[in-house]
């Protein structure tokens, strides 16, 4: 059962779930400053996430199964390698996609009400790229909800600092999605499939990712405007965009030796990062 469950945990990628889940609680720490949360809210809150975020990825497994098997780096994936049976992840998307109805069912009405939105634009990225090279932006979109659904969650209403943050996550996404996909460049050229790697060539590709970089630093420093938060935030703030800049120096259209390193360790720290910025500020305030 262990390793069933490690399988499933592999072919999610459950640990990339620190990308987009401290967005979402800095956005809902940021809800609190006010009324508080409760344990049970923001556990309510994680387990929308999680379920979310398994059951998009679940998904893409799915669509993308012929995909995966084509492309060499891909082809160890569990569904294309025979570790799981396509029956067993259309339920294990089932079940996750509960997990999210069920959550938002607990926070509140609102949320209940917009989870199948939240669930087709998750789902939609699997085919983005099938259609166009901007599916990069699609996959931030997908994160980019986390942190407005975190204070919907808390606030029952709209405000713009989640929408702020929202923008951040799209474009910090985006920008390392990017990144990642000038692995494929080649392979997607060949299968017919879309991305800006494969659309402008890597330097272009990779320049268009310091920019959106760039837009996400701007819209998070949109924040202490819309919020009152301790001067710290500014100081956290700089040290995210030097891990964004270092990012980029480790990536170039000559070596992509280190696009795991850029991809994996260096967005957890951003996202671990920004959080802790933001309760530190909120407790120093």
């Amino acid at each position: 059962m262990f390793e069933r469950v490690v399988t499933y945990g592999r072919m999610i990628k459950f640990s990339h779930s620190v990308f987009a889940l401290p967005f979402a609680l800095a956005s809902a720490a940021l809800a609190a400053r006010e009324g508080g949360a409760t344990l049970g809210q923001l556990a309510w809150i994680v387990v929308a996430m999680v379920g979310a975020r398994s059951a998009a990825m679940g998904f893409n497994r799915l669509a993308d199964q012929d995909i995966d098997a084509r492309n060499p780096r891909t082809a160890g994936r569990e569904l294309p390698a025979g570790k799981l049976r396509r029956g067993e992840v259309w339920a294990f998307v089932l079940v996750s996609a509960g997990a999210l109805v069920l959550a938002a069912a607990m926070l509140n009405p609102l949320c209940l009400a917009l989870s199948p939105l939240a669930l087709a634009i998750v789902f939609a990225y699997s085919y983005a790229k099938r259609f166009t090279a901007l599916a990069h932006l699609v996959l931030g979109l997908a994160l980019a909800i986390a942190p407005v659904g975190a204070w919907l969650a808390l606030r029952g209403e709209f405000a713009w600092p989640p929408i702020a943050i929202a923008v951040a996550v799209l474009f910090w996404v985006a920008g390392f999605d990017t990144i990642y996909a000038c692995q494929d460049a080649a392979f997607d050229r060949q299968a017919g499939l879309h991305s800006l790697p494969a659309r402008l060539g890597l330097g272009p590709a990779l320049a268009l990712a310091r920019g959106f970089h760039l837009l996400s630093v701007a819209a998070l420093a949109a924040i202490p405007f819309l919020v009152p938060l301790h001067p710290l935030y500014w100081g956290g703030l700089a040290a995210v965009a030097l891990l964004l800049a270092y990012e980029h120096s480790l990536v170039s259209a000559h070596d992509l030796s280190r696009v795991d390193a850029a991809f994996f360790t260096l967005n957890g720290w951003v996202s671990v990062g920004y959080l802790a910025t933001v309760l530190l500020a909120l407790r120093l305030l």
